[in-house]
């Protein structure tokens, strides 16, 4: 069932990021799993550590305000919230907001516990009928991968990591505080281990003890049809390795589409703007234009004016989910007026001038004119 993050967090659609972030505190205290033991306290939790992350970050809310949570995962984003895949950075926004205030223990991550690798960025530049028709395309990224010397360890073959004396292991150090209001508990991740809980005492020679190595790597893309500017494909575990065994980050490519010398682009739909002259837009015409799909021929209705409207249907962007079906092509007819006459063009344009206005032509009056015209 969808649910409005709005409504989740009780705040308006124009709520800053402080008010946002009190709604989060207020909700988090209410349904942290510590706290309440109601059956469906952990899954309203995780919604609202969903809602936290999405509103809190100005590009997801841009994208959620206008379609929704099916618009965040067409873009790209993880259809996960923060708390959805466990309770790993859990204690580290309690700890910002609340000082360790109530969640002592019950969710602290294991410093062991397997851990996803961070995702990566990639900027992908696109011709315009590239994105249009969709293409296939060879990448290099370069990604961590684990270090097969160590197999991730991040010790030498042969040792093992000790167990951190400050923390025995945790990761995290605690200090209770008695005051009048009662006892507070302040969790904080360890500095001697910096949370991992073990420290390396023989660091692997070719990952330093990291457990993960640079790589560079060749993948082939595939950029489906209709995408436009600034739009992201996810394609999955193409990221940094993971800790511990944990599952790889995603790479996300992130598109720019040059622009055309002669078609615009707006949605689904093409512009294009073709110069007539005088006498096409009053007799009518039959023209090649360029489209999409390459050179056609259209033709102008007698009496056209300048601004008008010609639609080619079916002959704009297939739409992303939708591929068989295309939008419009709109050429729009722009009646150029001649800088210069021959002799045979100014004595046409004369007689229609008689007939017009009923005016004896001034040819001194009309080349006058023109010259005007030329150095305006």
């Amino acid at each position: 069932m969808t649910v409005d993050y709005y409504e989740l967090l009780e705040v308006s659609k124009t709520a800053t990021k402080d008010e946002i972030k009190a709604a989060f505190r207020k909700k988090a205290r209410k349904y942290h799993p510590d706290i309440n033991k109601a059956p469906d306290a952990e899954e309203k939790f995780k919604a609202i550590g969903k809602a936290y992350e999405t509103l809190m970050d100005d590009e997801k809310r841009s994208v959620y305000d206008r379609w929704g949570e099916e618009g965040l995962s067409n873009a790209g984003y993880s259809s996960q919230g923060p708390f959805d895949a466990g309770y790993g950075n859990l204690n580290d926004i309690f700890e910002s907001f609340f000082g360790g205030f109530g969640f002592s223990t019950g969710y602290n991550q294991d410093p062991n516990a397997p851990q996803r690798g961070g995702d990566i960025r990639l900027d992908l530049e696109l011709e315009f009928e590239e994105a249009i028709f969709g293409v296939e395309k060879e990448i290099k990224i370069d990604h961590l991968e684990k270090c097969e010397a160590c197999n991730g360890t991040g010790t030498e073959p042969g040792s093992k990591p000790e167990v951190c004396p400050t923390c025995g292991g945790s990761g995290r150090v605690q200090q209770v505080t008695n005051t009048i209001m009662g006892q507070f508990t302040q969790i904080s991740t360890c500095p001697n281990c910096g949370g991992y809980g073990q420290k390396i005492t023989k660091p692997c020679k070719v990952c330093n003890g990291s457990g993960s190595v640079e790589h560079e790597k060749k993948l082939n893309v595939k950029i489906p049809k209709g995408v436009d500017n600034g739009a992201k494909i996810r394609v999955a575990q193409e990221g940094d390795a993971g800790k511990n065994g944990g599952p790889s980050g995603d790479l996300y490519i992130v598109l720019y589409v040059k622009e055309h010398k002669f078609l615009k682009r707006k949605n689904v739909d093409i512009y294009s703007e073709i110069d007539i002259s005088v006498p096409q837009a009053v007799l009518g015409d039959e023209i090649n234009i360029q489209t999409l799909d390459g050179d056609r021929k259209i033709s102008i209705p007698p009496g056209a004016e300048s601004g008008k409207i010609i639609t080619l249907k079916g002959a704009g962007v297939p739409y992303i989910n939708n591929p068989t079906k295309r939008g419009n092509h709109y050429v729009v007819l722009k009646i150029v007026t001649p800088k210069t006459l021959s002799e045979e063009e100014k004595k046409l344009y004369s007689r229609l001038f008689e007939l017009s206005t009923g005016k004896e032509v001034n040819e001194e009056s009309i080349l006058n004119r023109f010259k005007k015209a030329l150095h305006s």
